[in-house]
């Protein structure tokens, strides 16, 4: 037992001083962004630019890393109908499902609520000259799209995300890549 607090305990405190997980408990960055952990805490983390520079298209690195906006209705899942969830292309953190998912008519896939609001993070950015709310994944600090006001009933809320900024698991696949917790959602509405 001794030994195991002069392992853990030396990890932690450079943890902490970091600001940073323990290397224990990192799982490699590529096989986390790809296929969590199937366990019920997955460690979402963002690779380096250098790795998602070769890993990812021209246009997922431009939208998530530089903040950039795709076309419309020239992208993956604007029009997607299949059922399943929406995943961070950078670190796999669950963001939205199918469930929630409706046409808004823009050429861009949007949600009226995330999957995982804690996977969520919004800010104010000015980049067209007016005030906008970005929407950005939590640990991997993807930039995602915008929120806006203007969606339907019960929230009013249109999470209108560029496809480039996710990968979408069907159903089937769900438990495969480890993401078998959110099969019930689907189960339930059969």
């Amino acid at each position: 037992m001794k030994d195991m607090k002069n392992i853990i305990l030396p990890a932690l405190i450079a943890a902490i001083i970091l600001d940073s997980p323990p290397a224990i408990a990192q799982a490699p960055a590529k096989a986390v962004a790809k296929k969590p952990a199937p366990t019920a805490r997955a460690v979402y983390r963002r690779p380096s630019d250098e790795e998602l520079k070769k890993r990812l298209t021209p246009i997922q690195f431009s939208v998530t890393r530089r903040d950039d906006t795709e076309m419309p209705f020239r992208n993956a899942y604007w029009d997607n109908h299949e059922a399943g969830i929406y995943v961070d292309i950078v670190s796999g953190e669950p963001l939205f499902s199918s469930l929630d998912k409706y046409d808004s008519g823009t050429g861009w896939p949007s949600f009226w609520k995330p999957l995982e609001p804690a996977n969520i993070r919004t800010k104010t950015d000015f980049k067209i000259g007016y005030p906008r709310t970005e929407v950005r994944s939590k640990n991997a600090d993807s930039h995602l799209g915008h929120l806006f006001d203007d969606g339907p009933r019960p929230t009013g809320l249109r999470y209108c995300m560029n496809s480039a900024a996710m990968r979408f698991i069907p159903v089937a696949r769900l438990e495969a890549e480890g993401y078998g917790r959110y099969l019930p959602l689907f189960k339930e509405k059969r």
